[in-house]
């Protein structure tokens, strides 16, 4: 399928991929790029002294860029993200470069990936010729749990993930303590898909929100609510039998003091089988982000409008800023319910749900005053 001359490109599909420092990514993407699948692939890295090229190099094609051997681009990042992916444009669209078809960003290991996601996000251009497929984190299987009990980085990092990749998993003699990581992790982002360092490249950089031409992808495995629905039945559970077991100081001590550096990050979903407003749905998204914009890591949606009831809306928002919404053609499945995914830091799961409630008209106990809030003078500026 191609573009008519009046019609906007297909989007780029673009991979964020981190991790903490030695957590093996480097290794990773070393080998991701000896992959025929990543042909034709931009590879923005901050120094190329950070990943071993010189087996990978070919010719140096311009400053700070260099052709590697996979028919992928490599390029440094100049002090400013946004200005090196506007020259990668600018260099494919006038025929300097090579027209390629996806680009990953590797980030250092003490990077934040939300700037990152931001920055390609919430440019009013690079929103539109570039389509965000998601976060790829790579934590090490022997080291991991005492890098995220350490660095707060390494939980941001490993939450806001679609995918995350346990590295050197035939390093860890003991199956007990490889479990309890990717349990801990699970706990953290109950939505993403987990895999090892030896996945087939094409399972790494898959799984967005379009395919190269725009079109829907598999939604439901980006947004996998039922993964964090059944993560908090299971939390809530394991809180009463708490409550109603033993004692309450030991045993409920012990379950925080295993993941203390992780109690601030949490995940949950938020469900709606009625069809709402649009009016609705943008005061309660401008409320929220608002007030409470710097502690939504990720919020990931599918919404049914009550003026479109069949085709949802996708919602994606960073922190303080939610990215315009693209409507998609269907639903990806049966599940029509218009339902959010939040990736929190530090904000309780009622907060929200009562906000939540008190816009959609359900009722609950001590919820704010949808009226009042919706008389706050703010505007969704997207």
């Amino acid at each position: 399928m191609t573009s008519s001359p009046l019609s906007p490109p297909a989007p780029i599909p673009l991979t964020i991929l981190t991790g903490f420092l030695g957590s093996g990514k480097t290794t990773l993407l070393n080998r991701m790029l000896k992959s025929p699948a990543l042909q034709d692939t931009v590879v923005i890295i901050n120094e190329f002294g950070e990943i071993g090229l010189d087996h990978l190099l070919v010719e140096t094609v311009d400053e700070g860029m260099v052709l590697l051997s996979a028919g992928c681009l490599c390029c440094t990042v100049r002090g400013d993200l946004i200005a090196t992916l506007e020259d990668l444009l600018r260099k494919r669209d006038n025929g300097r470069i090579l027209p390629f078809k996806r680009v990953i960003i590797e980030t250092t290991g003490l990077a934040d990936p939300a700037p990152i996601l931001h920055a390609v996000l919430y440019h009013p251009y690079l929103s539109l010729r570039y389509a965000v497929e998601g976060v790829v984190t790579v934590i090490d299987a022997v080291n991991g749990g005492a890098t995220l009990d350490a660095h707060r980085e390494a939980v941001k990092q490993a939450a806001v993930a679609e995918r995350i990749v346990i590295s050197k998993t035939d390093l860890v003699d003991d199956a007990a303590e490889l479990s309890r990581l990717r349990e801990r992790l699970h706990g953290l982002n109950p939505g993403a898909t987990f895999l090892t360092a030896d996945a087939p490249v094409e399972a790494v950089i898959a799984g967005g929100l379009f395919d190269v031409e725009g079109k829907i992808a598999d939604v439901a495995e980006w947004l996998k609510t039922e993964a964090v629905e059944e993560a908090e039945r299971q939390s809530h559970a394991h809180q009463h039998g708490h409550h109603h077991g033993h004692g309450h100081h030991h045993g409920h001590h012990h379950h925080h003091d295993v993941n203390r550096h992780d109690e601030r990050i949490r995940a949950f979903c938020l469900t709606s089988d009625r069809p709402i407003r649009q009016g609705t749905l943008d005061m309660f998204l401008d409320l929220l982000r608002s007030s409470q914009g710097a502690r939504l890591l990720r919020v990931k949606g599918l919404v049914a409008l009550a003026e479109d009831p069949e085709h949802p809306v996708v919602i994606h928002g960073v922190q303080h800023v939610i990215h315009v919404p693209a409507v998609l053609p269907r639903w990806p499945s049966e599940d029509r319910r218009s339902r959010l995914v939040f990736i929190v830091d530090d904000l309780e799961r009622e907060t929200v749900e009562k906000l939540w409630n008190a816009f959609l008209g359900k009722p609950a106990v001590d919820q704010p005053d949808a009226a009042a809030l919706s008389d706050n003078p703010l505007s969704l500026r997207r």
